[in-house]
């Protein structure tokens, strides 16, 4: 399956490897191929600077869907959106349950509980995945979640088979089955791991595809970014080897980093069968977003051409 059949796309893996940018990139390659593209990332909205917002100059995202860009929506998820939705669901008292919610300590206890802090971002999330337009369709064709770290990842993919061994019964088990229904179809959702062409983080990629497994949440790819650019044959890499073995000399660090990052693409493409998207490091002229280049590389990736 292209990336383009699937609605729900989990962006994951360890910080610094530059997950929310590749996140934007897929969302504009997306948008270009003309869906309808919802780009989330979890958060709070009393938390700090949203890091997707900044990519499309605003500080802050809320948690109902806004115009980004064109084609492109963008929203924060957040738990106690996700709870009041829940709840009006089950107890039809608006007000109400908005009163109780407002109050901080429960806000609070509802953030920090185990597993109460996925549940309120998984039922947000399915509340999003059923919104329709006035012509009835999905409103949003693709979704895209930059999730914000391997723990919080593992956390909701895990969060339905967990609550529905404690409650297999009731209005809570129906929403984790329907959250289910969606997270472990390979037809309608996958995660894309993200890392960096480095020993560390691809031994890390690894481990969080075991752990995606062991969840039965579906994966879609490795995407290997800031991949260095090698100018060299075979021979002149030999040649230049042998030249700083004998003298350290400037721009060796560059130099070793490529055979560094071409040993590790090769033993992460050895360890997994799924597809690996190198992405290369972009220098862009001044402010230009990176991810606007990336967007041009992803783009016939995603539709299954290349």
């Amino acid at each position: 399956m292209s990336f383009l059949d699937r609605r729900i796309h989990l962006v994951t893996g360890k910080g610094g490897v530059g997950r929310t940018t590749v996140a934007v990139a897929l969302a504009h390659a997306a948008a270009r191929a003309g869906r309808r593209v919802l780009l989330a990332e979890i958060g709070d909205p009393e938390g700090g600077y949203s890091a997707i917002g900044r990519k499309f100059g605003r500080e802050h995202l809320t948690p109902e869907p806004e115009p980004l860009a064109e084609g492109i929506m963008g929203c924060q998820l957040c738990a106690i959106r996700g709870h009041e939705l829940f709840v009006r669901s089950v107890i039809p008292a608006g007000p109400l349950i908005k009163a109780a919610l407002a109050s901080k300590p429960l806000r609070r206890f509802l953030v920090a509980a185990p597993s109460l802090h996925e549940m309120g971002v998984l039922y947000h999330i399915l509340s999003l995945l059923k919104a329709k337009d006035r012509q009835g369709r999905p409103r949003h064709e693709v979704f895209i979640v930059d999730m914000p770290a391997t723990g919080h990842t593992l956390a909701l993919t895990s969060l339905p088979a967990i609550i529905l061994d404690l409650l297999p019964v009731g209005p809570m088990a129906r929403a984790m089955r329907e959250g289910q229904s969606y997270l472990n179809d390979p037809t309608k959702a996958a995660a894309w791991v993200v890392t960096l062409p480095e020993q560390l983080p691809v031994s890390e990629a690894l481990e969080l595809l075991d752990g995606l497994r062991s969840t039965e949440m579906p994966a879609g790819g490795v995407i290997l970014n800031r991949v260095p650019e090698d100018p060299f044959t075979e021979e002149e890499r030999d040649a230049l080897a042998l030249l700083l073995d004998e003298k350290p000399m400037h721009g060796e660090v560059a130099f070793r980093r490529i055979g560094s990052a071409q040993i590790s693409t090769a033993h992460l493409k050895q360890r997994t069968s799924l597809p690996v998207w190198e992405l290369p490091e972009i220098f862009g002229p001044g402010d230009e977003e990176p991810a606007f280049s990336l967007a041009d590389i992803l783009a016939p990736l995603i539709a299954g051409t290349s």
